[in-house]
């Protein structure tokens, strides 16, 4: 791996300890699936996911966490091995799949420790609601927004 490119590894490290950390902190003081208001827009409200993303294969009952294991699991290796490869001078990219990973990396934590990924962040707007989510979630979406810039940054 290029040094400039091992170096965007702490910020995959900061994903997954800012992650689990948060996580642990929803689960001591919070109730399951009780919603805690903070603002207008915004609650604190644990819940255990067993599917993906939007809650995709939530009852799908029980073989969906090993498949998220094993899927999630190829992908970070594939993301890294890319991280790896990247020409010197990709910052952007290489931000991207660090929060990617790091994103990838916190909810995989989940999935082997209890089987489920903790959630806890709501956003909502008078009767419409997203999906309750976490750090490792915005992560992989921040990584994901910026993965879609750089591709229409180079040409």
């Amino acid at each position: 791996m290029k040094v400039s490119n091992f170096n965007w590894l702490w910020l995959t490290l900061l994903v997954i300890v800012l992650d689990q950390v948060t996580k642990s902190v929803a689960v001591q003081w919070l109730t399951l699936n009780q919603s805690h208001p903070v603002f207008p827009g915004f609650n604190l409200t644990l819940v255990h996911n067993p599917g993906a993303a939007f809650s995709f294969l939530r009852d799908a009952g029980g073989w969906q966490r090993y498949f998220f294991i094993v899927l999630t699991t190829v992908i970070s290796v594939v993301l890294l091995v890319w991280l790896a490869r990247l020409p010197a001078g990709r910052a952007l990219l290489a931000c991207a799949l660090a929060l990617v990973i790091g994103g990838a990396a916190g909810n995989l934590w989940d999935r082997l420790q209890y089987g489920y990924v903790i959630d806890f962040i709501e956003v909502y707007y008078d009767k419409w609601s997203w999906p309750v989510f976490n750090i490792a979630d915005s992560a992989i979406t921040v990584g994901a927004l910026l993965l879609i810039l750089d591709a229409f940054r180079r040409p």
